[in-house]
């Protein structure tokens, strides 16, 4: 009796049958760059999430955010656009509060409480636009001046100076008297000249960054500056920048009710600076008529202290060794 050898293919090659005789069997591929920054993208924002929760002040501040944003949000639904009409308004000139108008009306009858719902719109958005447009000028101009430095540097930052040491709202008033009067010119107004704070706090972490050794490892590989700057020190200063922009947007808000009540605001729109304005031209002041002053301050005062709030325990989060707590 015979004993035949069976041929036993070698590890890699059973199932070439089925791929056709000597196809390579393919390996098991993992993800991709892309899928690899995305995970960390998510992992890093949920460890963020963990961290801000634990700020019992962030996350008051940041309900009474949400809380505004959902009011300012549902204002055509819950008040009505006409509430800002003089020709229907409802009640009669300077009406105190009533089960009928909660915060009273104004000396055109409106409702005094729509008109603060409505101004919100106005002055969240204004504050949100105002400030980012203010921390990405000082975010360019402070990396750049960091990455660049020599005469360029010398030049930025002296200029930087000269923003500094001037009065930012005679400044800001002096923009918006030259330009017509519109919430875009606020905006701008704001921006342009708020951003030197910024732009010295990004220099300084910019400077940082580029004397690690990676930086020089980049640079000898090839990288230019597009690359270093985008690349390796844009991504070091964001929670920086992030962390300005929460704290920008209070002083912005308080920025924009100024221009609105010294009357450089837009007039055909409600902000809770012009509502100011026009109980000071109404004469509450002097009649006494406080629920016309009153709401629209307390207003601004609890937005800017809820992004302060939020600002500052992003800025822990970010940046433990601050050693604030919540």
């Amino acid at each position: 009796m015979t004993t035949e050898s069976v041929a036993v293919p070698p590890p890699g090659e059973a199932g070439a049958g089925a791929l056709g005789a000597g196809a390579p069997v393919p390996e098991p591929r993992g993800p991709g760059p892309r899928a690899l920054a995305m995970r960390r993208r998510r992992h890093s924002a949920a460890r963020f999430w963990r961290a801000y929760r634990t700020r019992r002040s962030g996350m008051f501040g940041l309900a009474l955010l949400v809380l505004l944003a959902l009011l300012a949000l549902t204002a055509p639904l819950t008040v009505g656009a006409e509430v800002r009409s003089v020709t229907r308004a409802t009640g009669g000139p300077m009406e105190g509060p009533s089960g009928a108008f909660w915060l009273g009306t104004d000396q055109f009858g409106r409702d005094l409480f729509g008109l603060l719902v409505w101004g919100a719109r106005v002055s969240l958005m204004v504050g949100l636009l105002a400030a980012v447009l203010s921390v990405a000028i000082g975010a360019v101009v402070g990396v750049t001046a960091g990455h660049f430095r020599g005469w360029y540097a010398t030049v930025v930052m002296r200029v930087t100076d000269w923003f500094l040491v001037m009065p930012t709202l005679v400044l800001a008033i002096a923009l918006a008297t030259v330009l017509s009067r519109s919430l875009t010119t606020v905006v701008l107004a704001i921006g342009v000249t708020t951003w030197p704070t910024t732009a010295r706090l990004v220099r300084a972490q910019t400077l940082a960054v580029e004397s690690r050794p990676y930086i020089e490892r980049a640079r000898a590989l090839g990288g230019g500056h597009g690359h270093v700057m985008s690349r390796h020190v844009l991504p070091n200063v964001m929670p920086l920048v992030l962390a300005q922009t929460t704290l920008g947007i209070s002083g912005a808000i308080l920025a924009e009710a100024t221009l609105a009540f010294l009357g450089l605001g837009d007039p055909t729109v409600t902000s809770w600076g012009g509502m100011l304005q026009d109980a000071r031209e109404a004469g509450a002041v002097s009649a006494g008529h406080w629920w016309y002053l009153v709401p629209p301050g307390i207003a601004i005062a609890t937005v800017a202290l809820a992004f302060t709030l939020c600002g500052r325990a992003v800025e822990s989060v970010l940046n433990p060794r601050l050693g604030a707590t919540g």
